[in-house]
């Protein structure tokens, strides 16, 4: 893979200020529903990197 594909593929994980754009809402409140997100994977027995979300996790549980 060349480096110019890499740079337009979509990144797996979303950060706070990613979500905080997506949802239009501050970074503080996106770093909350993040959380609430990767505890709910966490029950589920995967491992989470906080401050991160999986972006397919993030499209199926958030209705924007």
């Amino acid at each position: 893979m060349n480096g110019q594909a890499a740079l337009h593929q979509e990144a797996k994980f979303l950060k706070a200020s990613d979500v905080a754009n997506i949802m239009q809402i501050s970074t503080t409140s996106a770093y909350r529903i993040i959380k609430r997100l990767n505890a709910e994977l966490q029950n589920q027995g995967k491992i989470v990197i906080p401050g991160k979300i999986s972006r397919r996790f993030f499209e199926e549980k958030v209705v924007i």
